[in-house]
């Protein structure tokens, strides 16, 4: 039924997903960081910024970062002076927009989670003479765990689904840019809806598994 090219836009989702969760984890840190412990009307600004993912359509998103990229757009005329070329339809053009559109799901529950931590125990360790660094490191990150690992899998498939953006930026170029939510597009405009049904249901199973295993790590964290 299915053949070895069938399987990847799948491999090729999950390298994806990986890249992109791996890129916000490394951005999003510090950013929301600064958003929960900031000051200054700046943080109102750049937490809209960083929220509009979750508003805009993907096509208009995706359309802004194709036009970004492009010959005539800033990042585009950036790329060709460093020699990277122009990045729409390939897989790097997918990571940025990736982690433009996928963004708020790692920045909103990092914000919440440094949040939640208080100023307490920043406080007693700088009491003991905690480098700020160490403290983030050895105090913050364990207190902000169920936030981290929260926005990771959220992030992850999150990158896993995306379809609107993928397919402004990437195209549906097989071994390039084709990814498991435009594989099952090209199937249903083939009608074949078996290899269709066999994808989309796969993303449902794994949707269910990511947000079940959610809400068993907010129980035991609300009962612990």
């Amino acid at each position: 039924m299915f053949t070895e090219a069938d399987f990847e836009p799948i491999l090729l989702s999950l390298k994806l997903a990986a890249v992109t969760t791996a890129v916000l984890l490394l951005l999003g840190l510090p950013l929301a960081w600064w958003l929960a412990r900031g000051r200054g009307t700046g943080r109102a600004i750049v937490g809209a910024v960083v929220t509009l993912p979750l508003v805009l359509p993907p096509s208009v998103l995706g359309f802004y970062i194709l036009v970004a990229l492009g010959p005539a757009g800033p990042l585009g005329r950036l790329t060709e002076v460093l020699g990277l070329g122009i990045l729409n339809f390939t897989f790097t053009g997918l990571v940025i927009g990736s982690v433009v559109y996928s963004l708020p799901f790692m920045v909103q529950p990092l914000q919440t989670a440094f949040e939640s931590v208080g100023h307490r125990p920043i406080e007693a360790a700088a009491t003991l003479r905690c480098p700020p660094l160490e403290a983030f490191w050895c105090v913050v990150m364990p207190l902000a765990r169920h936030g981290i690992v929260t926005g990771v899998l959220m992030t992850f498939a999150h990158t896993i689904g995306e379809f609107g953006v993928v397919l402004m930026i990437g195209g549906n170029i097989p071994g390039e840019t084709q990814v498991v939510s435009t594989e099952i597009f090209t199937y249903v405009e083939a009608m074949e809806y078996d290899k269709a049904h066999v994808l989309a249901g796969g993303m449902l199973v794994f949707s269910f598994l990511v947000l079940a295993g959610l809400n068993l790590l907010n129980r035991r964290r609300a009962t612990s």
